[in-house]
């Protein structure tokens, strides 16, 4: 690469990054008009979606140093938003988990952060968005560390590993489902309540050559899921439901291998088409969807788990 070329591609980076973090009021006092710094704001994220978790932990996904990790879980402690206990599996390590009011901080925080960028999206005409989106993950992608990004980094996908499900599976999703759904999209527990329907019929009625549910484990951990089952209105049809991939697992591609495997076991079932039902908000579960081939058939807004949404009706030719 010629040094002026190189050049002008450091100080078109740097630009870039200027304007977003004006862009996003990151240099502001307070992110978001919170007592809270853009670093303490992240902790604060991975705390309310990963607790408990050690500091260690923390620091190795954020790349932060630990003494300076370790000042600002103090000033938290010191303010009543996190508490510390010894692990009770592994009397090395120490866990840290937010208080109810580091809860309430951090869910105010994030409803936030969720007006801003909705308010930023609502500025940007419909059809630029998928344009916008697609940009985004190829810059993600291009800057991703060694065992990030979109699609995994050799190596990875030897960390990760589908396995259809077994005893435990059921429970662990309907959780999972609620905690992040509350968590993220701040739904309440009638979606708790429709999950549990749907993974108790799977569990109770379903039929193993035609019907299936997955598990993806990151290094032995369960990270995501999703299920496959027959339309009650049309036998030769296959309905995707539940797909679901827990932060810890993001970026790697297990979204994608989930939704892969579903349609590769429902062209072998048999199944002349595959359909799901998802909501607008679900922009990251939409992207793959499409990426996979799915079309976007039906919209109808609706009221349900406390919330004003967009159900979407997505459908793919298997044969």
């Amino acid at each position: 690469m010629a040094s002026a070329s190189a050049a002008r591609q450091v100080e078109s980076l740097r630009r870039f990054n200027r304007f977003y973090t004006r862009r996003i009021g990151a240099l502001e006092e307070g992110l978001l008009k919170t007592p809270f710094s853009l670093t303490q704001a992240r902790v604060l994220f991975e705390l309310g979606t990963r607790e408990p978790v050690t500091a260690g932990e923390i620091a190795a996904t954020l790349g932060l140093d630990l003494g300076y990790l370790s000042r600002i879980l103090q000033g938290f402690e010191t303010d009543r938003l996190v508490t510390r206990r010894r692990s009770t599996s592994d009397g090395r390590r120490i866990q840290v988990s937010l208080t109810a009011k580091g809860r309430r901080a951090f869910a105010d925080l994030d409803a936030r952060s969720r007006a801003e960028v909705s308010a930023l999206l609502d500025a940007i005409p419909e059809t630029d968005r998928a344009r916008l989106f697609a940009a985004l993950d190829d810059v993600r992608s291009a800057l991703a560390e060694p065992d990030a990004g979109a699609r995994p980094a050799p190596g990875t996908r030897d960390r990760v590993r589908l396995r259809t499900h077994r005893l435990g599976d059921v429970g662990w999703a309907i959780e999972r489902h609620a905690r992040l759904y509350a968590d993220e999209f701040d739904w309440n527990e009638e979606f708790e309540a429709l999950v549990a329907t749907l993974f108790a019929r799977f569990a109770t009625t379903h039929d193993p050559e035609r019907e299936r549910f997955w598990v993806a484990e990151l290094d032995g951990e369960r990270v995501g899921c999703v299920f496959v089952v027959r339309n009650a209105d049309d036998p030769e049809v296959a309905q995707l439901r539940c797909l679901l991939v827990d932060p810890k697992g993001r970026g790697l591609g297990i979204g994608r291998r989930l939704v892969e495997e579903c349609l590769a076991f429902a062209r072998a079932a048999g199944y002349r088409r595959m359909i799901l039902w998802t909501n607008d908000v679900l922009a990251a579960a939409r992207r793959i969807y499409e990426a996979a081939g799915f079309e976007l058939v039906e919209e109808k807004p609706h009221h349900s788990f406390g919330r004003d949404l967009v159900g979407q009706v997505w459908s793919l030719e298997l044969r």
